[in-house]
């Protein structure tokens, strides 16, 4: 059952990574929280921080259920220390942050995160046994400059996933979407989001929306 009032304390912290100090925001949940969740945030060489409207928007979803949510600047970005490493070390720092959310709350955890994100947090938290449900964003599944992101891991993902993402996506067209969330084994749900481009400008509400409505039926409190 969804929680009738926003956790909206928030602490500020810094992670101990594998190349540095990882600067995080944590949004408190409830005291008998059943989860606890992370959301990971898109490119940081194109702007992406744990500030971004999606990722807050998704941790409002999530934090609306009484879940801690724990958000992180990739290696490089605010005040994140170390360089950025094209998503293989960006994958430690996904893990590591796992790893606090775990040593912190000892809850089941749930996975989001948007665009490269996605792509990155995804490949660690599909198969790590504590995730126990996984949300990708503005999935970047057609090329982004020289960036080319292979989702074939999610075949072997077989807990609870949803994808959300907007039908003026640039770098995720509906067809190619479909396609690859046909192939992938329950459960699973992809929502298009009419009239939404790749940051949902203009939809935040639906995105929102949308994920609370799929934890309901998902994910059990």
């Amino acid at each position: 059952m969804k929680m009738t009032a926003q956790h909206s304390s928030i602490r500020s912290l810094f992670l101990d990574g594998p190349v540095g100090r990882l600067e995080a925001l944590l949004n408190m949940g409830a005291e008998h929280a059943t989860h606890a969740a992370l959301v990971c945030h898109p490119h940081p060489l194109y702007g992406g921080t744990l500030h971004n409207k999606v990722i807050f928007h998704t941790m409002k979803a999530l934090n609306s259920f009484g879940y801690p949510v724990l958000r992180f600047n990739f290696r490089g970005a605010g005040l994140s220390q170390g360089e950025h490493d094209h998503g293989d070390g960006e994958a430690e720092d996904v893990r590591t942050a796992l790893d606090w959310l775990d040593r912190e709350f000892h809850l089941p955890l749930i996975f989001s995160g948007f665009s490269f994100g996605a792509a990155v947090g995804l490949r660690v938290g599909c198969p790590d046994v504590r995730v126990r449900a996984v949300i990708g964003l503005g999935l970047p599944v057609s090329a982004i400059d020289d960036r080319v992101y292979d989702f074939k891991f999610l075949a072997s993902c077989v807990k609870p996933k949803l994808f959300v993402s907007g039908d003026r996506d640039q770098f995720g067209p509906r067809v190619k979407l479909e396609v690859i969330v046909r192939s992938l084994p329950d459960p699973k749900q992809l929502v298009i989001v009419e009239g939404a481009d790749h940051f949902f400008e203009g939809r935040l509400r639906e995105l929102r929306d949308t994920i609370e409505a799929w934890i309901k039926e998902s994910i059990p409190q």
